[in-house]
């Protein structure tokens, strides 16, 4: 059975080396990459998912900060090899800051308080599932992107860098740029270890 969609989530793998060769305007990228983000499912339709879309010297400045933040806290023998990383994802086009709105749990808490319990853990599977939408967009449209953690440690400089309102939860990051690699072999377990198909 074809299926386009699943076509387009084969074409999501990790990217890290990122370049600068897009033929995509700014503009379009940020229109992708929105879209992915306002088309993905979210429970009560709670729309949590922020993000911050940064380019150019955006982008790296992000990526420096990290690198001063990463360096407070990593042994010394061998950071060069970190840094390096690092600087990996300041040479694509841009970086998607992914956030959680914590105001829209704490008020669904609230309104539906039977389930409070639960939106913290649906709000983190929004996440997830914008996070997925925008790399799947991406890799569709020839773009690569990985998907980076250096949340908490880098939490406060973005704050205050780019203004982020207090109740945005930054959960990841993730740079996108021109594939200037191809990608090796996938592999994957067994299916017998992971599914059953009853009836």
């Amino acid at each position: 059975m074809s299926n386009a969609y699943l076509d387009a989530l084969k074409k999501r793998r990790t990217q890290y080396s990122l370049g600068r060769n897009l033929s995509a305007s700014k503009e379009e990228l940020a229109t992708l990459i929105q879209d992915a983000i306002k088309h993905s499912p979210s429970s009560f339709n709670s729309q949590s998912s922020r993000a911050v879309i940064l380019f150019g010297a955006e982008s790296i400045k992000l990526w420096d900060l990290a690198i001063e933040a990463v360096r407070k806290v990593a042994p010394a023998e061998g950071f060069d090899k970190t840094e390096a990383k690092l600087k990996s994802f300041a040479a694509g086009v841009g970086t998607v800051l992914f956030f959680e709105d914590q105001d829209v749990v704490r008020s669904l808490q609230e309104k539906f308080a039977l389930y409070a319990d639960n939106f913290p853990v649906w709000s983190e599977q929004a996440g997830g599932m914008a996070q997925l939408s925008v790399w799947t967009a991406l890799a569709n449209a020839g773009v690569g992107a990985s998907l980076q953690h250096y949340n908490p440690l880098i939490d406060g400089v973005v704050a205050s860098e780019w203004k982020i309102p207090a109740s945005w939860k930054l959960r990841a990051q993730m740079p996108f740029g021109s594939n200037e690699n191809g990608f090796g072999d996938k592999g994957f377990m067994d299916d017998a270890e992971r599914f059953r198909v009853v009836g």
